[in-house]
């Protein structure tokens, strides 16, 4: 086993939209948050509160212009896809993230946003 000492810290961002589905969100952000030597980056165009396809409420972190490099990227899906299907800045981020990223990774319909954005 790998001391915690040495293993290599990870950056993790998790895209947020509006009408995303909080399963998707929240399901995947568990795992992420218990490895370790993790930073967690809650990724939106800005810091403004983002709610979900039933109403929940998210509070994204960092804005995409503040993202560092990150070594997973990660995007929910939900019904809000359709609107940031044709979001060429949004699709742009997950171009130029996604490039760069050891890992990129969606759930459900999010997967459609990745494919958008090749």
């Amino acid at each position: 086993m790998i001391p915690i000492e040495q293993v290599p810290s990870l950056c993790i961002g998790i895209v947020l939209f509006p009408n995303l589905t909080q399963l998707d969100f929240t399901g995947p952000y568990e795992v992420f948050a218990k490895l370790p030597k993790v930073q967690l980056y809650l990724l939106a165009e800005t810091l403004e509160p983002i709610r979900s396809d039933r109403g929940l409420t998210f509070l994204p972190d960092t804005t995409f212009a503040q993202a560092p490099a990150l070594d997973v990227l990660f995007v929910p899906g939900g019904p809000g896809i359709n609107a940031k299907m044709e979001d060429e800045k949004f699709l742009n981020f997950l171009k130029t993230q996604g490039k760069q990223a050891r890992y990129v990774t969606a759930v459900c319909t999010g997967s459609l946003l990745l494919a958008a954005a090749v």
